[in-house]
């Protein structure tokens, strides 16, 4: 089997594409916008933190404009006469009106739209918001380049096939190509930090102290104790999700957990990545650590629905 050419030809795509990547590289996206200050909900996306949660910080920067009204878990639509709100804020309220439906008010997680619908519509306008602030720029000019990239893959997959058949090396072709193909396609233009970008993704919460909770579990904003388990080994701990914050300086992640039946919740040292996947609302079951309640990993999770 003389595979020379389906190899000449995977170089020369694979060379291509390392071309197209070094030269998106060397845009500049320019010093717009180097001196406006950066909304929380922009901040939050660039940090990496879920779209709920940035929706949720959309929320509170709205509520500190007058836009809406946040008290404990309970949100309601107030009046503002400053500037119209921006793109994403825009989404925001109208997503608000609409999931109170004439409602005096609801509690914040019922008016949490769904997670397609936060990728599909809000996601987009808060990294728009980015771009026109020079903290983000799109890796492509234009969708021309991933799709002609995804197209060129016909040319070795085709030649694979061709002198191979629908063997071993055939399989591996038509695999490679289906995966680049959909990646490409699927990241669109691209979404890259700039410099100022980054050094905002690497700065603390814009507002580490903003309350989002949950009173499902029947939990009614009372107080939190820190975690103090006792005995010699580690321990299963298991609750909703009331509460999240973090402390800057040192920085510290914390989540509190509701048993439901308790006066209070009680309050864990999590790792960053445990404290962005979780929500309030969420159930989870807890492996932690005595005698200070670090939380070694989670054992179980289900989301709010």
């Amino acid at each position: 089997m003389d595979l020379v050419w389906p190899v000449m030809a995977w170089v020369a795509w694979a060379a291509t594409l390392a071309a197209a990547f070094k030269l998106s590289a060397r845009r500049d996206a320019g010093e717009r916008g180097a001196d406006d200050p950066v909304p929380a909900p922009v901040a939050e996306l660039l940090r990496g933190m879920r779209a709920q949660d940035v929706f949720h910080s959309a929320l509170f920067e709205l509520a500190g404009r007058g836009w809406v009204t946040i008290e404990g878990d309970r949100l309601s639509l107030g009046e503002a006469l400053e500037e119209p709100p921006r793109p994403y804020e825009k989404w925001v309220l109208e997503r608000v009106r609409a999931r109170l439906a004439g409602a005096p008010q609801a509690p914040e997680i019922a008016l949490m739209p769904e997670g397609v619908d936060l990728d599909g519509g809000f996601v987009p306008l808060v990294r728009q918001c980015a771009i026109d602030l020079g903290l983000a720029r799109r890796r492509w000019p234009s969708l021309a380049v991933p799709l002609l990239l995804a197209a060129a893959l016909v040319v070795p997959w085709y030649t694979t096939v061709t002198v191979a058949g629908i063997g071993w090396a055939g399989g591996i072709a038509t695999m490679v190509s289906f995966v680049a193909g959909i990646s490409l396609l699927m990241g669109g233009r691209g979404f890259l930090l700039t410099p100022r970008g980054k050094e905002i993704a690497g700065t603390g919460p814009v507002n580490p102290r903003q309350e989002w909770i949950f009173t499902g579990s029947g939990w009614q904003t009372g107080e939190i104790e820190p975690a103090s388990p006792r005995g010699p080994g580690r321990q299963e701990v298991t609750g909703h999700v009331v509460k999240r914050w973090v402390d800057a300086e040192p920085r510290h992640y914390y989540i509190a957990l509701h048993d439901g039946s308790s006066r209070t919740a009680t309050a864990f040292v999590v790792e960053q990545c445990l404290y962005q996947d979780v929500l309030p609302g969420d159930s989870v079951r807890l492996l932690v650590r005595p005698p200070d309640g670090t939380v070694v990993r989670m054992l179980a999770h289900d989301r709010h629905h």
